[in-house]
């Protein structure tokens, strides 16, 4: 490559950013009660400016009193707030990167439920997941929407901010009026693109006699909506031209998608590829003298340099890459690659957690979202200890982690011949290789404080009373159970992990169980059907891996079950198995809702369903009297970020 554009000065306006990697906005979910900035936001966005980053723009600062989509919204509409945004932008401008602040009204794209308001909007279109009827806002409410966003923009210039936003993408009352399938409007802000983009000149206008020339101003806009009658990629075109006519716009900030019909396309998971949505950047910058910010989850700086070199975009926003690590931009520019810690694209911690309006974290970062707490910051032993950690899973290698950086003398030993356990099974089906980027991140992190993983040992409590280790910490993960209804020596009813570690090939008819709710079935589903087997994903609940909606995979396995032909069937609890007269294998179900009975026959049947936890290890241990803690899936089956906590706390308190 020639010049490396990645790491060269660039000037929204006033402001000089000193590199081109923009840490986006997005929604954290740790605003006080009262709508506040919070101690936890400095913190984290200090830490991302530590880090390395070029610009960091904030989550959206709500416009109006009938903005309160989410719990833990700012309020920048409440002078109160101010005294936060110093606290935010001080901490920022410590490590001299400018902090841009978003400012937003979600329209109807909301929901009355905290604000006991009815939701504005420009015509009385419900959202498709709020199912909310809005009220269509009339000129004085217009202008009053208008006013609004200068009233923010004045409390963030008085919070030292260097820019603002507008978020006019995918969840704004701007995007309702810029986009037809929400603006049925017949007065002078409905009908043609100028007049749907007459609120957005009007605010552009409004908030840049608030900021005064000495502030950065840029508009996020959504380049494709991907619903019927939406704005498409000509329409962007058309209003980037439109906003860049103003004369007031120092850049031009990308989106893809509406936050509630299309989010799955906003947030990607691992299953949409890199560089989705870098059409929408590459095209407008085409139309515009203005800096183009492109998104579209970038993993890592190769592929930022590239999108820069090829022309498709001035800047590159990276937000869940330094979610994971903080130092992304830092270590990208010192050239340790190998030491990032790569984003797995996973959204259980980030998109999952919001979504249940819990605050935003990381499942392989357990630091992020508790660093005003200091969460995983060294704390040196007085007295360094030797430290035994049985097993090489997640929560195994966490401890082992989080001890080593306090300057413990760790050793880790696994009876398997890799490190991750389940991650690595995981990571072996189709469209899931990311995640075993958590392994990949954890193995480079041991490396690096000096950890020893022995491979190939099977630590019993003869060999950990031999090692003569001052703490021992077991990780021995979970087995497969047997459900009562399925006799033990029936060789065609198989678990998962049978299929994906290869002691069980099924062929033909398979029947899989999914009670987990989550990737296992729905993964080995289409492994199955890749492999030429007919399936049916059968569930106790209302929909087969019901999880699969908080990390926004549902809408995708939806379209490749259909393609590849897996049958889907719900609200059915299996009762025994048997055989019919021809020696097929039958399962009994009866359909809960209404307790009839139904039965299907298979050539195999493959359980996704609850595991026992390995926890005899430990209990003999600890009988014994042995300085022994344990960690993640052998305290209680459950997920990677329980885990990963989990061998943070321990490893830390030691």
């Amino acid at each position: 490559m020639s010049e490396r554009l990645l790491w060269s000065p660039l000037r929204l306006g006033p402001v000089t950013v000193q590199n081109r990697i923009v840490f986006s906005a997005h929604l954290t979910n740790y605003a006080t009660q009262d709508g506040r900035p919070s101690a936890q936001h400095a913190a984290y966005y200090e830490e991302r400016a530590a880090g390395g980053a070029g610009l960091i723009i904030t989550e959206e600062h709500s416009t109006h009193p009938t903005d309160w989509p989410y719990e833990k919204l700012i309020h920048g509409f409440n002078p109160a707030v101010i005294d936060g945004y110093r606290r935010i932008t001080d901490a920022v401008h410590r490590h001299g990167t400018p902090i841009f602040a978003q400012i937003n009204h979600n329209g109807g794209q909301a929901s009355s439920m905290f604000s006991r308001l009815p939701v504005w909007a420009p015509s009385a279109v419900p959202d498709p997941l709020f199912r909310e009827v809005p009220k269509a806002v009339s000129v004085a409410e217009i202008a009053e929407i208008v006013e609004s966003y200068a009233l923010v923009a004045r409390h963030c210039r008085e919070g030292g901010f260097d820019g603002i936003e507008l978020q006019c993408s995918h969840s704004s009352i701007v995007r309702g009026f810029l986009s037809p399938a929400t603006n049925k409007r017949t007065d002078v802000y409905g009908g043609s693109l100028d007049n749907r983009a007459r609120i957005l000149v009007e605010i552009v206008e409004a908030v840049r006699d608030a900021i005064g020339p000495g502030l950065a101003l840029g508009v996020r806009i959504c380049g494709d909506e991907l619903i019927e009658g939406g704005t498409t990629i000509d329409d962007a075109l058309g209003i980037a031209r439109i906003v860049e006519a103003t004369g007031r716009v120092d850049y031009i900030n990308t989106s893809i998608g509406v936050a509630t019909a299309s989010l799955f396309m906003i947030e990607a998971s691992m299953h949409i590829p890199p560089n989705y949505a870098m059409f929408i950047p590459s095209a407008i910058r085409k139309v515009v003298d203005l800096p183009v910010v492109g998104v579209g989850r970038f993993k890592d700086p190769l592929q930022a340099e590239r999108a820069l070199q090829e022309g498709h975009c001035d800047l590159v926003g990276v937000v869940r890459g330094q979610i994971a690590d903080a130092d992304f931009a830092r270590k990208a520019r010192a050239g340790h690659t190998d030491d990032t810690r790569l984003c797995l694209s996973c959204n259980q911690e980030c998109v999952g957690r919001m979504g249940l309006n819990r605050w935003l974290g990381c499942i392989e970062n357990p630091r992020t979202g508790r660093e005003a707490e200091h969460v995983g910051e060294v704390r040196p032993s007085k007295r360094p200890q030797s430290v035994l950690v049985v097993g090489a899973g997640p929560a195994g290698m966490q401890a082992a982690i989080a001890a080593a950086r306090n300057g413990h003398h760790v050793t880790v030993l696994e009876r398997h011949s890799e490190a991750g356990g389940q991650v690595r099974l995981a990571a072996t089906v189709p469209n899931r290789a990311e995640f075993g980027d958590l392994v990949r991140n954890q193995v480079s992190e041991c490396r690096r404080l000096g950890v020893a993983v022995e491979y190939g040992v099977e630590a019993d409590g003869a060999e950990i009373s031999r090692r003569r280790a001052d703490r021992v910490v077991i990780a021995t993960g979970a087995r497969a159970a047997r459900p009562w209804w399925a006799p033990g020596d029936a060789e065609w009813i198989v678990d998962v992990r049978d299929v994906l570690e290869g002691r069980a090939r099924p062929e033909g008819s398979v029947v899989v169980l999914d009670e987990l709710g989550f990737h296992h079935a729905t993964s080995v589903a289409e492994l199955l059907a890749d492999r030429g087997c007919s399936v049916e994903v059968i569930t106790p609940g209302m929909v087969v891996g019901q999880d699969l909606g908080i990390t926004l995979d549902m809408e995708n396995w939806w379209i490749r079950a259909g393609a590849k032909g897996i049958v889907q069937s719900t609200e059915l609890v299996p009762m025994g198995v048997g055989q019919s007269e021809d020696g097929a294998h039958t399962i009994d179900f009866q359909h809960h809702p209404t307790g009839q009975m139904q039965q299907r026959t298979a050539d195999w049947m493959v359980l996704a369903v609850p595991a026992d936890p390995v926890e005899e290890l430990y209990l003999e241990l600890r009988d014994a009297g042995v300085a022994v803690d344990r960690v993640g899936d052998c305290v209680a089956p459950r997920r990677a970020h329980a885990a990963v906590v989990e061998g943070e706390r321990a490893g830390a308190a030691i």
